[in-house]
């Protein structure tokens, strides 16, 4: 009769153990899922203050400048580190028509040659995210949201600069506008 006492007060112990443990553990799990959500919830908040302040930069652009295209950065370099996050640059557009109008836009490699004989205009263009596109802007309007352009540069990338040529095109007086954009892989 003692020893079976022993056996259940051993039991209980047991449980309990078994108990304390997973409570830990569901504690530990849901601690963990809170700090991943904050991540990511501060990571998109990022994008957005950055989408917001290109998009300020850009206005003040349309205002300095006055004109009909902008492009932001306004020098057109882009340093881009290999197997970095894609990187690139906005560009925005102003309808002066008295009509609306529809634009498109072609973003092409024009000059690899610091990168060596056997890099291609193709590979370079194979970097490119949003490259080509189109949309509509009513008389006197311009974008709302400028048009990104980005590239994504793999690890295994040349080192060198690549001349990109950014090419909108409109019935709209003053286009075709065009600007090449400087990216340097490093």
């Amino acid at each position: 009769m003692r020893n079976n006492f022993k056996d259940k007060k051993g039991a209980i112990e047991m449980s309990m153990t078994t108990i304390v443990t997973i409570v830990l553990v569901v504690v530990t799990l849901v601690l963990a899922l809170v700090l991943i959500r904050s991540i990511f919830s501060s990571s998109t908040n990022a994008i957005e203050q950055v989408d917001t302040a290109i998009q300020d930069q850009i206005n003040k652009l349309f205002a300095s400048e006055g004109t009909d295209f902008v492009i932001y950065p306004a020098s057109r370099d882009i340093d881009i580190k290999k197997g970095d996050d894609p990187r690139g640059f906005a560009f925005s557009v102003e309808n002066s028509g008295t009509e609306t109008a529809e634009f498109s836009y072609t973003v092409t490699a024009t000059d690899v040659s610091s990168c060596g004989a056997s890099f291609t205009k193709q590979t370079a263009d194979a970097y490119l995210l949003g490259g080509t596109g189109q949309f509509s802007l009513g008389a006197g309007s311009k974008l709302g949201l400028s048009r990104l352009v980005r590239f994504n540069i793999p690890d295994n990338a040349i080192a060198c600069t690549i001349i990109y040529t950014l090419t909108v095109n409109s019935e709209v007086s003053g286009f075709p506008q065009s600007a090449d954009i400087f990216v340097t892989i490093k």
